[in-house]
């Protein structure tokens, strides 16, 4: 079954990869609307059906990216039974061999940052602030930034809230919650809104 719809999404000579991935699954793959909590989904259905959904606006190779992490879990739920972890042992074997077998697919200032991944995936990869860079950059939207291009006693907003820069920890910022002096950790790479 061709996934023909993706297309449009995909970086140039991945649907056939897909296609190869996915002929011997009942699966149906559904673009979603954008969902700040996850980039893409995978479910086992009644019967022997399979549904993937992915967030629609995906730059092409981090939605080729993404999906390849939700074909991980098909796999692995398909290989080892309902009983295995999500992200546990089996899912990171067979998604390190996807990453590494389609590395070619990837543009060459990517590859290594994904060979780097490959090595212990993460859920999620944001764990992987290379990544993040590639893939996010050039995303950002007026009046946005990452918390790593702050300066300290920098006010931000960060859904719908302000904070303050205090200090930068090991791998994260320490900030203060403007309204209730509360204290938060942020990712460097975590997305603001700057105040104007």
């Amino acid at each position: 079954m061709s996934h023909i719809h993706l297309d449009p999404y995909l970086p140039s000579k991945t649907l056939e990869q897909v296609d190869d991935w996915t002929q011997d699954f009942n699966l149906t793959i559904v673009l979603s609307k954008d969902r700040k909590s996850k980039l893409g989904d995978y479910r086992r259905l009644r019967g022997d059906g399979h549904l993937i959904t992915i967030n629609h606006s995906l730059e092409p190779y981090l939605f080729f990216f993404v999906l390849t992490h939700e074909l991980a879990h098909l796999y692995t739920f398909s290989t080892y039974g309902p009983r295995v972890g999500a992200h546990g042992k089996e899912w990171k074997q067979t998604f390190r061999s996807m990453l590494l077998e389609t590395l070619d697919k990837y543009p060459e200032e990517l590859q290594e940052p994904i060979r780097s991944f490959a090595r212990l995936p993460k859920a999620n990869f944001m764990a992987s602030p290379e990544l993040v860079r590639h893939f996010q950059y050039n995303t950002l939207g007026p009046n946005e930034a990452y918390m790593e291009d702050l300066g300290f006693d920098t006010r931000f907003e960060y859904r719908g809230e302000e904070f303050l820069t205090l200090s930068k920890l090991k791998k994260n910022y320490l900030c203060q919650h403007i309204a209730t002096g509360r204290k938060y950790r942020f990712n460097c790479l975590a997305r603001v809104k700057l105040r104007k």
